[in-house]
């Protein structure tokens, strides 16, 4: 049975008393970004609380209530997976409705006023400062559906596949908090693949594409030269964000040869604003995709229930409003003014549609003594299904463009179309009152730069 909170939840949040996810927050009265909590349809405001004796009756904490009014949530990171179990779980207690504190938050009336805020009214920021962002290839139906494309069954899988994490570095400068648009991005395009010889175009990118993935941020530093062994891989998890990790398919075909994707990845990744710590999620692992192949010692877990088990669903809202495109006053829950589309699920799948774990892809990642820092994020790859509309591009569920997919009110789609808003959610559980969830990750497309010369 759930616990239950002084604080009103609703029924159905995603941030029940189970969770209490981090992130970095505005407010009117304090325009400097700054850690929160989110709880129901409320943030408390930790610059605040802590600085009001909010931690009082936590004395662990008090040589580091100083993480709390950083900008982000690194320092807060830093202090390893102990103190952040220490202090979600005092929280929870502090909102708990038999509080053994209530004069902390409770009783008071007046700290209520100064710390709790309705999530519409706050505006959330990026929540870590990411030093280096790494995206894997750990979706197996999405490796296999696209390779099934371009390379045949026989060749849909490289001979690699099952045997390491397949990755690559991205571009941490681009990635960017749930809300803020996207541009459709310029580059080089083949548009006849057949011609000899091959010569390009200059476009604006016509295959616009959305990725479903799941983000995990690194707490703990590790050395140079130094592998994080499996066995300790998941105490340098901190927690885990949604992320539409967006692609333009025409540049990325043209470009990858021999390195892989350049600017056909880097324009844009969004993610959720709310961090949602590895403990909450814990108690929701479960088992991946089967993997039959002998593992290198480096990468076998001990614990088989080693993926997360998220449900999540991809919303498509067409026919936007072009209309404040540079939205200043873009909102926890309202990236957006009112939608003016209409929108279709076009994706139901599960996490659960992955290969390899966090703690697998940390390991493979250091196993060349290649240092890892706290705010480091780690890109799980598209996670899709086996059955149609389970998938999670635009790529798969049209076939790169020759199946167009039907939309609510008679709209089709091969690819995104300037305007239109994607709209990611993940949630954990079944209890209604202690779900486990990310908000939403969101982002709108906006047409293309105007440039001088082409």
């Amino acid at each position: 049975m759930a616990v239950k909170s002084w604080l009103p939840i609703p029924r159905g949040s995603h941030f029940s008393l189970a969770n209490i996810p981090f992130g970095i927050i505005t407010t009117t009265a304090f325009q400097t970004p700054h850690p929160a909590i989110a709880i129901g349809d409320h943030v408390l405001d930790l610059a605040v609380f802590s600085s009001s004796g909010g931690f009082s009756a936590l004395p662990s904490i008090h040589p580091y209530l100083s993480v709390f009014s950083k900008p982000t949530l690194n320092a807060f990171a830093a202090l390893g997976r102990p103190v952040h179990r220490e202090v979600r779980r005092y929280i929870q207690s502090i909102f708990a409705e038999d509080t053994d504190n209530p004069q902390v938050l409770k009783a008071s009336s007046e700290l209520q006023q100064r710390a709790l805020f309705l999530l519409k009214d706050v505006q959330t920021h990026l929540p870590m400062q990411i030093g280096d962002y790494t995206d894997f290839y750990a979706g197996l139906n999405h490796a296999y559906n696209v390779g099934v494309m371009f390379r045949g069954p026989a060749n849909a899988l490289q001979p690699n596949y099952m045997h390491l994490p397949v990755g690559y570095h991205g571009r941490a400068s681009s990635v960017i908090v749930s809300g803020t648009p996207i541009r459709r991005p310029w580059g080089q395009i083949l548009e006849n693949p057949g011609a000899d010889p091959k010569t390009p175009t200059f476009a604006k990118c016509r295959k616009l594409d959305l990725e479903l993935e799941l983000g995990a941020f690194v707490c703990s530093a590790s050395k140079m030269g130094e592998p994080i062994p499996i066995t300790e891989a998941e105490n340098y998890l901190f927690g885990c964000v949604i992320v539409n990790d967006w692609s333009a398919r025409d540049v990325q075909a043209w470009e990858y040869v021999p390195l892989g994707p350049f600017g056909a990845k880097n324009f844009g990744t969004t993610i959720s604003a709310w961090v949602v710590l590895a403990d909450a999620l814990e108690p929701f692992l479960s088992r991946g995709l089967e993997n039959n192949v002998g593992l290198q010692t480096y990468l076998k877990e001990v614990r088989k229930e080693n993926i997360y088990d998220i449900r999540l669903e991809v919303d498509l809202t067409s026919k936007y409003s072009l209309c404040n495109c540079f939205q200043k006053e873009r909102k926890a829950h309202t990236p957006f003014p009112a939608r003016s589309g209409t929108t279709t699920t076009i994706t139901r799948t599960s996490s659960r549609n992955l290969l390899w774990s966090f703690p697998q892809m940390l390991a493979h990642h250091s196993i060349t003594g290649c240092p890892m820092q706290a705010g480091d994020l780690l890109g799980s790859g598209t996670i899709s299904g086996t059955e149609p509309g389970t998938e999670g591009s635009l790529l798969e569920q049209s076939r790169d463009g020759k199946k167009p997919l039907k939309l609510q009110g008679g709209d089709e789609r091969r690819f995104l179309e300037d305007g239109d808003v994607v709209t990611i959610r993940g949630v954990c559980g079944l209890d209604e009152n202690s779900l486990v969830g990310f908000g939403e990750c969101a982002g709108r497309i906006i047409p293309a730069a105007i440039l001088s010369e082409h």
